[in-house]
């Protein structure tokens, strides 16, 4: 990012009119008179994704059953179709990755046919800092096979600044560790971590490697084939904005096609034996052999539109322009509120390529600084206690609004205006 203007509205402007995905904006539905920086959160509804679940809609109620077979996109083949357009984001074939089930339903089903303990090999490592759901169920995973979690789930612990060092979690993938399963953006931080490294270092151990990638797809690229990576799931209602409650994707490596799904349900099944209702499983040779249950169609069918934006505009030019974003907020932040107002440190890593697509900071009172944010009609996001997370989307936010963001914190800090708000925390932050 490079301009002769200072950090000003006026730079912040120039920079809009030189961004050459500006014209996605127009493309979302924005709230009205509202900063919206909550995308690593809940992503926006595009116009593409919306005439997508509108069409779903109409084949329903002018087709009924024959939507299955007969939609533009047939509800069948829903899943695997939009799993191949997601493929291309994370640098895998059309048939590693499918649309089903949700993150957490999904980590169960990969991780019980992936952890396989053996002999000595009987552990899981994961970290600290992941989201709790992800714990509960590698937790419930260990506690199935009949392991103590308190023994057998081994955690990464995080350095004094709240970050991870791929070193310390490579020199824990020892001779009884069974599975290695991470996040590949720290949902609080934003870190990303080194997942070529890390899987490499798992591939040396023979130890198989998956990864959370919720906080990642849809503002990275990622590479999967090319790194190894097993296998790896993530939700599609940030980045990807497929909407509240939409499905998720998993993919596998097919050289894990063979593998069998110890949560098998009758949407695995090979397509061309499912409805010969055989009472043996027939699983399809593909990621789709982790399916479970039927796709929810009505819910998942904004994330076509969706997809076809993320694909328009390319993942490289998306990470691109995200990077332009943080690195505008970052030096707003420096300049306007480090060493002004006590109590701020950055939690995000600053180096480009260490973290993804939001900068995180940290303040005793985050959560009335939230709320006085909020009135003055800027969104972001609460990690209590301290943790405010501001999400710039490639696709619809601006360097203005970064600007007028970081403006308003700092208004809100001179005037101490966040004093008039409780500390009380709502049932969502």
């Amino acid at each position: 990012m490079t301009t002769s203007l200072p950090l000003s509205i006026d730079q912040a402007r120039e920079l809009d009119r030189n961004n050459p995905l500006a014209g996605f904006r127009k493309r979302f539905y924005l709230p009205n008179e509202k900063i919206y920086m909550d995308g690593n959160s809940l992503g926006l509804l595009s116009v593409d994704a919306e005439q997508s679940l509108l069409r779903v809609l109409d084949e329903w109620k002018n087709l009924g059953i024959d939507g299955w077979l007969q939609g533009e996109r047939p509800w069948f083949w829903f899943a695997e179709e939009i799993g191949a357009m997601a493929a291309t984001l994370v640098g895998a074939r059309p048939e590693e990755v499918v649309l089903t089930g949700t993150t957490t339903v999904n980590i169960h089903a990969l991780v019980s046919s992936f952890y396989e303990p053996n002999g000595r090999r009987t552990k899981i490592l994961a970290d600290e800092l992941n989201f709790p759901s992800d714990l509960y169920a590698l937790q419930g995973q260990l506690r199935l096979r009949g392991f103590d979690p308190d023994h057998h789930l081994v955690l990464a612990i995080s350095t004094s600044d709240g970050l991870l060092e791929e070193q310390d979690i490579i020199d824990l993938m020892t001779a009884d560790i069974a599975l290695v399963f991470l996040p590949s953006v720290l949902y609080r931080s934003g870190q990303l971590l080194d997942m070529q490294r890390l899987t490499a270092a798992a591939r040396e151990r023979n130890i198989p490697i998956g990864f959370d990638c919720s906080h990642s797809v849809g503002a990275v690229p990622h590479y999967f084939n090319d790194w190894g990576v097993d296998f790896a799931l993530w939700c599609s209602y940030k980045y990807l904005n497929g909407g509240p409650g939409c499905a998720a994707f998993l993919y596998t490596n097919q050289k894990h096609f063979a593998k069998d799904p110890l949560l098998a349900g009758w949407f695995g099944c090979d397509k061309n034996k499912q409805f010969d209702m055989l009472n043996t499983f027939v699983p399809a040779n593909n990621a789709g052999r982790w399916q479970i249950s039927s796709p929810g169609i009505l819910g998942t069918s904004p994330i076509e539109g969706a997809m076809k934006i993320m694909l328009e505009a390319g993942i490289e030019n998306i990470r691109r322009q995200s990077l332009r974003l943080t690195d505008y907020l970052i030096a707003l932040i420096r300049e306007k509120i480090l060493g002004k107002f006590a109590g701020f440190r950055f939690a995000t890593p600053l180096q480009a390529g260490r973290r993804g697509g939001h900068i995180a900071v940290e303040h005793p009172e985050a959560m009335r600084i939230c709320q006085a944010l909020k009135v003055r009609g800027i969104i972001p996001d609460l990690r209590p206690p301290s943790i405010i997370r501001f999400a710039p989307v490639a696709l619809y936010n601006t360097f203005e609004e970064v600007f007028c963001l970081v403006e308003a914190l700092a208004e809100i800090m001179e005037s101490r205006e966040y004093e008039e708000f409780t500390s009380q925390r709502k049932a969502i932050s």
